[in-house]
């Protein structure tokens, strides 16, 4: 019969990758030799480490999922069946044809080392157009593994260091014999005792149970230059995970989410933005006060400007940040001017817009050239026939 893995770790089937990783280290802290050197739970700590080595391999855990047992059950025993955990496992076979550890010629690949490098840490700010215009320095709320203070990253009690694993002598894996059809099959796996190392701890240090790292929450700073956008990374060397044993730690990456704006819109380094000007000062022409993310300055408005006409200001957009991290300039500022008509006149109004319009000889209405030169609309149809 095969092994109930999923209860050996005491999970669902339908459990996810994390939840078997939650439930296995669980079970090692009460279960590991180095902290309970009951033979019972050494039993168990072997069994709880197999049913996670299965169900942490996509591929192993399928073989289980169809109701095999990729591991077998250590028995030598022939004419059985040889998928189905009798004599040996689907995955053993896999193992020696397959590069795993061991193989037919044995020539297992020896201990990893405790000390493993930290993975890399993300981070979300969110930023404000002003901000991503100036730059800022910030201080963040960190959550990541930190070297154990107690240990220095050796996870011993001081005083003491690392022994050899007497299960597999200090070679970090176990090899097995198996008859089957093909033969004798010789697999190597990671050693259950020490994971691989080829080393266990006698007395784990108090603070980290071993691991050479512990979880701390700190704050530190960043500086944001100017001129990033929605989407950027700033790296921090060295801000990420530390690693098992105290192995160097990640790098923090701190992206930036920027918020939208109530005036501008942002095209790269440029800016865009829309003003409602009368139709009085549309036809007369001023010079405008508009606000800037640098300030106010004075926008010049020509007499008779039209709506959907476009102004740019040179040099009043965000700065340029190359890939280098270097400022290079400044976008532009594009203000498109939307001409208001009015819509509710008093009588006097009415009057005043009557007689201008009587001034310009503006009683009546034409249609524009659809082309520019004249002839209006439907002399370009005739010119098609």
């Amino acid at each position: 019969m095969a092994r109930d893995y999923y209860g050996t770790l005491g999970v669902r089937q339908d459990a996810g990758a994390d939840e078997i990783k939650r439930a296995y280290r669980k079970l090692a802290r009460e279960l590991h030799p180095d902290v309970n050197p009951d033979e019972a739970a050494q039993t168990r700590f072997r069994e709880v480490t197999a049913a996670y080595e299965v169900l942490s391999d996509p591929q192993k855990r399928k073989i289980v999922d169809m109701g095999g047992d990729p591991l077998g059950n250590g028995g030598g025993g022939g004419g059985r069946d040889p998928f189905g955990g009798g004599g040996f496992g689907l995955g053993d076979i896999m193992d020696a044809f397959f590069g795993a550890a061991g193989g037919p010629g044995g020539g297992g690949r020896g201990p990893r080392s405790r000390v493993q490098p930290g993975s890399d840490a993300l981070l979300r700010i969110q930023m404000t157009l002003e901000e991503c215009f100036s730059g800022i320095s910030r201080e963040i709320t960190v959550d990541t593994a930190i070297l154990c203070d107690l240990c220095r990253g050796s996870g011993c009690v001081a005083g003491t260091s690392p022994v050899t694993c007497d299960t597999c002598g200090g070679r970090g894996e176990v090899q097995s014999v198996q008859r089957s059809f093909l033969g004798q099959v010789v697999t190597a796996r990671a050693c259950p005792t020490c994971r691989g190392l080829g080393e266990t701890i006698p007395e784990p240090c108090t603070q980290c149970a071993g691991e050479g790292r512990v979880r701390s929450r700190r704050t530190i700073t960043v500086k944001i230059p100017a001129g990033v956008a929605d989407g950027m990374r700033v790296r921090l060397s060295g801000q990420g995970e530390v690693g098992p044993g105290g192995g160097p730690a990640g790098d923090l990456y701190v992206e930036v989410e920027e918020l939208a704006h109530n005036t501008f819109e942002r095209d790269g380094a440029h800016l865009h933005c829309t003003l409602r000007v009368p139709m009085t000062t549309a036809a007369l022409g001023a010079s405008l006060p508009l606000d800037t993310l640098d300030g106010v300055v004075d926008l010049d408005l020509d007499p008779g400007t039209q709506s959907d006409t476009e102004l740019v200001m040179p040099g009043r957009g965000l700065p340029r940040l190359r890939s280098t991290g270097r400022v290079d300039g400044r976008g532009d500022l594009h203000v498109h001017i939307e001409v208001e008509v009015p819509t509710r006149l008093d009588a006097r109004q009415t009057e005043l817009l009557r007689e201008l319009a009587t001034l310009r000889g503006e009683e009546e209405h034409t249609l524009a050239s659809a082309n520019g030169r004249g002839g209006g609309l439907f002399s370009k149809f005739r010119g098609r026939r």
